[in-house]
C-alpha cells in the first residue's frame, strides 16, 4: 500500500492533488464532485470549507465514499 507523502488545493485546476511514495497521485476535481452531489448552497459551503481548511479530509470523504454522512 501506498503512503500519502503530499497533498494540497490547486487552485488553479481547482483540484485536490494527492503524491504518493510510488509517485503516483490522485487528482480530484473539485467542481465536476461538486455538480454531482451537492443539492444546495449549503452543501456547496460545507465542501468549500473543507476544500480550503481540510483538503486531506476532503479527499478521504471522496474516495471513500462518505459523502452519504456530511449530507445526511
Amino acid at each position: 500500500m501506498s503512503k500519502l507523502i503530499s497533498y494540497q488545493f490547486n487552485i488553479d485546476t481547482a483540484c485536490v492533488e494527492l503524491v504518493f511514495d510510488d509517485r503516483s497521485q490522485i487528482s480530484i476535481d473539485f467542481t465536476a464532485v461538486e455538480n454531482e452531489v451537492a443539492d444546495n448552497r449549503f452543501q456547496r459551503s460545507e465542501l468549500n470549507y473543507l476544500i480550503y481548511k481540510d483538503p486531506l479530509a476532503y479527499a478521504d470523504l471522496i474516495l471513500n465514499s462518505k459523502l452519504n454522512v456530511l449530507f445526511e
